[in-house]
């Protein structure tokens, strides 16, 4: 099934996002704990990708798993800033063997070691996603940043850029984390404005553990809103308080959300089932 249309349903819908591990070492772990999260079933669940491929073979087998085990559609992700086309299509045919009808299109962070630019067959996300529209029977979705990528000069020219990316056939966009939900409806008015028409996920990243706070803002560039603030400062230095409000600080954001009208929430759970479940039990009766 393929994922656009569980976000277009009539009920919102919700999914779950695992990562793979980056070692075969810790394999068999990872996926214990992703076939944990899987087993909450949600609506259908997102398996990341690692930066420059490296854990490209342990998404596939993994986001195969987890739709075969759990009856349930699996949105990959597939990156290609190290990547030449042969390689991609090489990754495209993996997935379509494998049952996955479900791609999430990602430039890909750009490895400290990388060849210089004008040696690379993709340099932005679109033209992945145009590559995977050619090819052909995937569903198509979009990362996209409330708060700009940090690569980005300015919204103005992020925006523009991802304009592009829904030209090209992206179906649906997933935001990055963020902690204020006006943020969000800020950034959702403008790329309204400006012709990005495509549904958008809503991506909420619940901080349960203090030491976490400095890495979100690092990836996302998000802006961190005084009440998320006051939270980890009165809660951090004790772990099951942290935790628990945490948890109901995304659970929240997601009623607001829901609230008014956003049609698909994902959920970043860091492979952690029982933060997914504790989030999904406060807003259980919200998803009909």
């Amino acid at each position: 099934m393929k994922a656009i249309d569980l976000i277009k349903a009539e009920k919102p819908s919700l999914s779950l996002e695992v990562f793979p591990p980056k070692t075969g070492a810790k394999f068999e772990s990872i996926k214990e704990a992703c076939d944990k999260v899987g087993a909450l079933k949600p609506d259908f669940m997102s398996v990341t990708y690692g930066a420059g491929g490296g854990t490209s073979e342990f998404t596939i087998d993994i986001a195969s798993s987890l739709q075969k085990k759990y009856n349930m559609p699996v949105l990959a992700h597939l990156s290609c800033i190290s990547s030449d086309r042969a390689g991609v299509r090489a990754q495209l045919d993996k997935m379509k063997a494998a049952g996955i009808e479900n791609i999430l299109a990602l430039r890909g962070d750009i490895p400290e070691d990388a060849a210089p630019r004008d040696t690379w067959d993709y340099h932005y996300a679109s033209e992945l996603v145009a590559e995977i529209k050619e090819y052909g029977g995937f569903c198509i979705g979009g990362a996209c940043y409330p708060e700009s990528h940090p690569e980005s000069a300015n919204q103005k020219e992020d925006i523009k850029a991802l304009k592009a990316k829904v030209d090209a056939g992206c179906e649906f966009l997933t935001t990055q984390m963020f902690f204020d939900n006006a943020i969000f409806w800020n950034f959702l008015y403008k790329i309204r404005e400006a012709g990005v028409d495509v549904p958008i996920v809503a991506g909420i990243m619940p901080i349960t553990k203090a030491k976490q706070v400095e890495r979100a803002v690092k990836l996302s560039g998000t802006q961190v809103p005084s009440r998320f603030k006051y939270m980890v400062d009165h809660f951090g230095s004790d772990d099951e308080a942290m935790r628990q409000a945490g948890i109901i600080y995304a659970s929240e954001q997601i009623v607001d959300l829901l609230a008014n009208g956003v049609p698909a929430i994902h959920i970043y759970t860091m492979n952690d089932a029982t933060i997914a479940e504790g989030i999904m039990n406060n807003i259980s009766k919200l998803l009909k």
